[in-house]
């Protein structure tokens, strides 16, 4: 079994695209975010299978009005709701969060937001997110499903299709190999 065989157990209709570029970065997000079980691992899929609409989307379907103005996401400036609304595997959203991208990675994510949307950057700013702004290993490890999905979304939204998504990331990662 493969990372594109674990992704595509989790959400069979996602996109090839985004199943193909998520499993070539797993073994660095991985790393990134410190998820050294099955159980983080699985966790982890599962949020970003709900979030990215079970691999299908790389940007918050929204138009980001609602954020504008939102002075707690950094969009002070006009038109900051649409230009920094949700992007990548767990929408990174408002212009202080792709500010924090940018300095972790490199890239200037401010000036090119469109940027979040590619691979392998949707997948280590997912990477970014849980572990660097959130820290939910902690919940993940204790299986906690509802404390990392507010962890992730700041409610429970969505919580039924997370803990199908996390079932069967459970069951198709205890038939993973490296």
């Amino acid at each position: 079994m493969t990372w594109i065989d674990v992704i595509k157990a989790i959400a069979p209709h996602g996109k090839p695209t985004i199943i193909a570029g998520l499993a070539a970065a797993m073994p660095a997000v991985i790393k990134r975010a410190g998820l050294t079980t099955p159980l983080l691992q699985a966790h982890f899929l599962a949020q970003v299978a709900e979030e990215s609409a079970g691999f299908n989307a790389l940007k918050e379907y929204a138009s980001g009005r609602e954020y504008e103005g939102r002075h707690d996401l950094g969009n002070t400036l006009r038109g900051d709701g649409e230009r920094y609304k949700g992007r990548g595997l767990i929408e990174i959203t408002g212009r202080f969060n792709y500010g924090a991208c940018s300095k972790v990675f490199g890239v200037d994510f401010v000036s090119h937001p469109e940027l979040l949307e590619t691979f392998p950057y949707a997948a280590y700013a997912a990477a970014f997110y849980w572990s660097g702004l959130r820290k939910l290993n902690a919940p993940a490890s204790r299986d906690d499903l509802r404390a990392v999905t507010r962890g992730v979304n700041g409610g429970l939204n969505g919580l039924a299709d997370r803990a199908l998504y996390l079932s069967r990331a459970k069951h198709a990662l205890a038939k993973f190999t490296v």
